[in-house]
């Protein structure tokens, strides 16, 4: 970690989603004891309270299925100011919300590392790449696109705030991908982004594909953010998410990466995002997520409570 100051924004975002419900997540991570866990881990948090955009303008675009463009632009221009903020000093954590709030996150941390003259380097724990342009999607969800709008995909001009520094694709790594559209498959393919899929990670692990990706970061200096979907894990143990894909990653693989995180020093900055506590079990996926971000910040196996439910 970068500092063990911790700023914890909520992002009540669910205009991005096919369905209502995400807007309750940062709630949600608060009632399952978010700060008091990582304040237990000797960290300074500060709760930055939830943001609130401003005043959504309809926008008009030829692909007619887009859903709340308007709404969502207006997100990721607040939510782009606050990330370069909060990423001035200490390790902001974004409680979403659907994965349309990374639109804004990375817009503004790739901002604050071109100002630091460093890389920002994104790994994706994800089912999907995000990687549709508001041309290509056809659900019209717009936290579909988030990925390809911060690294500078053509067709956003005039629909979002541009991002002042995109992301070079190739300082991407997409772990535990395993739903892709055709067109965002060609286009993952010639963006240069390193993708570990699940079945890369079947036949070789996590440890190898990570710590070959930690190496990089660590040799060109870079700012790292982890933009954590509640889909990278398999449906069986989080169930509170709108697009569930089976075979997703396990809780010891999960937990895992968490640890081979905190160990390399280089997390500047998390998402953790579409949690829908309307399709959850009393609060079960609300707890995973918490304890995943403790042992990034620094809980070990042998420190985990007992939970029941």
């Amino acid at each position: 970690m970068t500092n063990t100051r911790c700023t914890l924004i909520g992002v009540r975002v669910q205009e991005g989603a096919g369905r209502l419900g995400c807007d309750m997540g940062p709630s949600a991570y608060r009632a399952a004891g978010l700060a008091e866990t990582l304040s237990g881990l000797g960290l300074d948090i500060v709760d930055a309270g939830d943001l609130a955009p401003g005043p959504a303008s309809p926008r008009a675009h030829p692909n007619g299925v887009l859903r709340h463009l308007g709404a969502v632009a207006a997100w990721t221009a607040v939510i782009a100011d606050a990330a370069y903020a909060a990423s001035a000093e200490g390790l902001p954590i974004f409680l979403g919300g659907d994965h349309s709030l990374s639109a804004g996150t990375l817009s503004g941390l790739g901002r604050r590392a071109a100002e630091e003259g460093r890389p920002l380097f994104v790994l994706w724990l994800d089912a999907h790449a995000d990687f549709h342009t508001l041309d290509t999607t056809t659900s019209g969800n717009l936290h579909g696109v988030p990925l390809a709008y911060a690294t500078g995909r053509a067709g956003f001009a005039g629909y979002l705030p541009a991002p002042p520094a995109p992301i070079d694709a190739r300082h991407v790594c997409l772990m535990g991908t395993r739903s892709l559209d055709p067109a965002e498959r060609v286009a993952v393919r010639e963006s240069g982004m390193l993708i570990h899929d699940m079945r890369t990670l079947d036949e070789a692990g996590v440890v190898a594909p990570l710590r070959t990706f930690l190496e990089r970061v660590a040799a060109a200096g870079g700012r790292l953010h982890v933009s954590l979907d509640v889909d990278f894990l398999d449906p069986g143990i989080a169930p509170g998410v709108g697009t569930t894909v089976p075979g997703g990653a396990t809780f010891r693989e999960a937990h895992l990466i968490m640890e081979m995180l905190h160990d390399s020093r280089l997390v500047g900055s998390l998402d953790l995002v579409e949690l829908n506590p309307f399709l959850d079990e009393r609060g079960r996926t609300a707890h995973l997520m918490v304890d995943l971000a403790a042992s990034l910040m620094g809980r070990r196996v042998l420190d985990r409570p007992t939970q029941s439910y």
